[in-house]
């Protein structure tokens, strides 16, 4: 007998005016950034690609590392044109963010996030009174912006001084400068500790945990033997009614089903509904009848009734 597990889904981000994902393949991707075209390495593009290669050549960027470097996620070099800027901005999801190519192949936006980014304004606009959200491993900020953009009060934090001050950028590049938020340069484990000991409360708690990292005094952090306990912890900091719980993931080998089962506590207690699955890229149609995916992480979300 098969069972099929309930709320599975897979959230694809379409491309737009200044986002596509214009082809895919034989460990590549192909991705227009406004009018910047870049290829990157994407070891989730099993099948052949669509377009010619003189097609991926017309690229105004490619990143490469040796295939040794590649499979540890180790830097690698960009080959850019001379008419690439340093950094550009786009407008995408109704935010505005600066791209930026860096040496570990990102250039600053996870575009296959913005279903989560309108989730969670949904949840927002539910909620009554202020809100305040806790996002973890933060970034370069989209969802402190998205959630910033519906009314809520934000604590980004990272570990990162760089992403922090890129995240400030696209705040105020998105029109948001002035909105509630504080921008926490630490360690997230020791940052949730404290405030469990001040008894602060959050509405709504975002994470994105890394495989493998290094907060702001350079402590390291392991998925497997650091996940389970920032998750208990952060069950201590949530308000009497929290709106939702997101948890994100790109490091090889873990299931959603592995973060769902960390949020069924959340349900017992609180009730609502816990969704999992995949995100995705919607590749560009082209000659196509129908645009492939691209698969890019698994996420499990928790939402309150």
């Amino acid at each position: 007998m098969f069972e099929y597990m309930n709320n599975s889904s897979i959230l694809t981000t379409k491309p737009s005016a200044d986002y596509e994902l214009l082809d895919s393949g034989e460990g590549e991707k192909l991705e227009r950034f406004g009018t910047v075209v870049l290829s990157r390495p994407d070891p989730q593009a099993l099948w052949k690609k669509r377009l010619s290669p003189a097609d991926w050549k017309k690229a105004d960027g490619s990143f490469g590392t040796d295939v040794q470097n590649r499979e540890k996620g180790e830097r690698g070099d960009w080959n850019l044109k001379k008419t690439v800027p340093e950094r550009w901005g786009i407008s995408f999801a109704d935010l505005k963010f600066y791209i930026k190519p860096t040496a570990f192949k990102h250039v600053g936006i996870f575009p296959e996030q913005a279903p989560n980014w309108n989730w969670m304004r949904e949840q927002i606009k539910k909620g009554e009174g202020e809100i305040e959200i806790l996002n973890l491993f933060a970034y370069t900020g989209g969802a402190t912006i998205a959630c910033a953009q519906a009314g809520a009060k934000v604590v980004h934090v990272d570990g990162s001084k760089v992403a922090i001050g890129w995240a400030r950028d696209n705040a105020e590049l998105s029109g948001l400068k002035d909105k509630p938020i504080r921008w926490i340069l630490d360690d997230v484990r020791a940052f949730v500790k404290r405030e469990i000991k001040r008894g602060r409360k959050y509405h709504g708690i975002i994470m994105d945990p890394p495989a493998f990292g290094h907060g702001a005094e350079n402590e390291v952090w392991k998925i497997e033997d650091d996940f389970m306990d920032l998750i208990e912890s952060c069950t201590e900091i949530l308000a009497d009614k929290p709106l939702f719980f997101l948890v994100n993931g790109y490091s090889a080998g873990y299931s959603a089903i592995a973060y769902k089962n960390n949020l069924l506590s959340l349900k017992d207690k609180f009730g609502g509904d816990i969704e999992v699955g995949e995100l995705a890229l919607e590749e560009a149609k082209g000659s196509m009848s129908e645009g492939r995916l691209l698969p890019c992480g698994i996420f499990a979300r928790w939402s309150g009734k």
